[in-house]
C-alpha cells in the first residue's frame, strides 16, 4: 500500500484471515471501495471450527465496505451468497456464478488446450471472454474479476482485452513437460475444495493415463481424516491409474482410494521415495498432478524427476 502513487488507478489486495476480527482490523488499513468474497470452504477449519464461523469471519469484509462501494459475491456458494444481508445501506451488491442466478452470469464454458472460452451475461448483454487458464474454478475466479471490472465502469471489450494479458501464478495448475510426462504443478496450496477442483479439471482435460501425487492438507482440525479420505475416493472415482501420497494425512488419502477400490496406491515416507516410485511406475505421456498444502512443498518432487 505504501508503494501506491498518483499514477496508479487501482490496487488489488488480499486481506487474509485465520480467525475472527482479523479482517475487521485489517480492512481499515486497505480502505477498500470494492470487496470480493470468492468462496467459503474448509480451509481454516482447525482454527474456526465450522463453515458457519469461516463465513462469519469472511463476512467482516462485506461489513467493511462503505456507502457508495460495491460488494461482489459468489452466488454459487451458499455461505457467500447469504453475505448480501451484511452489506451496509447504500452499498451495491453484485453477484457472479455459473449455476445460480447472478448479475454476472457465466455459461457455455469451452476448453481448448490451455485456454478457456466462456460467455458472460450482464445487464441484458452477453459477450464472449477467453482466459489462459483451465478449470471451472478459474472461470469462477474470472467471473469475480469481470464483475469487479463492471463495478469500476469498464466495458465488456476492455475487460475481455484485460483478460488476454493474464499471467498465471506459478504452481497453480501450471502445466509443463518433464522427461516426456505432462506435469501439472498445482503445489502452491491445497484445501478439500481445491483438491476436488484439480482432480476434476485434470480428468476433464486428459484422455490418457492420470497419476496423482498428493500431500497433506493442513489446518483442517477435526475433519482432517474424513476430508483426506474423501480426496482419495475422488482420485479412485475419476479413474486415476496410480496414486502416490506424502505425509501423515496422505496416508488417509491412500486409505480412501483403496477403500474405493483403487489398486495402485503408494505411500512415500519422503520426497525422494516418492520420486523413486514415480520413476518406476510412470509411462510416457502420463499426466501427473502434484498437489498439497504449502508446508508440504510437493513441487520439490518434480525437481527430483
Amino acid at each position: 500500500l505504501l508503494g501506491l502513487r498518483k499514477k496508479h488507478t487501482a490496487a488489488v489486495v488480499e486481506i487474509g484471515m485465520r480467525g475472527f476480527h482479523q479482517i475487521e482490523a485489517l480492512a481499515p488499513v486497505a480502505d477498500p471501495s470494492i470487496g470480493i468474497v470468492t468462496n467459503v470452504g474448509e480451509t481454516h477449519m482447525e482454527l474456526l471450527g465450522s463453515l458457519e464461523n469461516i463465513a462469519k469471519a469472511k463476512s467482516e469484509l462485506v461489513e467493511a465496505i462503505p456507502e457508495g462501494g460495491t460488494v461482489i459475491l459468489n452466488a454459487d456458494n451458499e455461505y457467500v451468497a447469504r453475505m448480501r444481508t451484511k452489506a451496509k445501506k447504500g452499498v451495491r451488491v453484485l453477484t457472479f456464478g455459473l449455476d445460480h442466478p447472478a448479475n454476472v452470469k457465466g455459461g457455455n464454458v469451452q476448453t481448448d488446450g490451455s485456454t478457456t472460452t466462456f460467455d458472460v451475461t450482464f445487464a441484458g448483454e452477453t459477450h464472449p471472454y477467453t482466459v489462459a487458464m483451465v478449470g471451472r474454478h478459474n472461470v469462477e475466479n474470472a467471473l469475480a474479476a469481470i464483475a469487479c471490472g463492471f463495478a469500476m465502469g469498464e466495458t465488456p471489450t476492455e475487460i475481455a482485452d484485460g483478460l488476454t494479458h493474464l499471467e498465471a501464478t506459478k504452481m497453480r495448475f501450471e502445466v509443463e513437460d518433464v522427461k516426456g510426462y505432462h506435469v501439472i504443478n498445482d503445489a502452491y496450496n491445497a484445501s478439500p475444495m481445491s483438491m476436488k477442483a484439480a482432480i476434476e479439471t485434470l480428468s476433464e482435460l486428459t484422455k490418457g493415463r492420470k497419476v496423482a501425487v498428493l500431500g497433506d492438507m493442513l489446518e483442517l482440525g477435526a475433519i482432517s481424516v474424513d476430508a483426506h479420505r474423501a480426496v482419495g475416493r475422488e482420485v479412485a472415482e475419476h479413474g486415476f491409474a496410480a496414486l502416490v501420497t506424502r505425509g501423515e494425512m496422505g496416508e488417509e488419502i491412500a486409505n480412501g482410494a483403496e477403500a474405493a477400490g483403487m489398486k495402485d496406491v503408494y505411500r512415500a515416507s519422503s520426497h525422494e521415495e516418492a520420486a523413486a516410485i514415480l520413476h518406476r511406475i510412470l509411462q510416457p505421456r502420463d499426466a501427473v498432478l502434484f498437489k498439497g498444502s504449502r508446508g508440504m512443498k510437493m513441487e520439490e518432487i518434480i525437481k527430483l524427476l
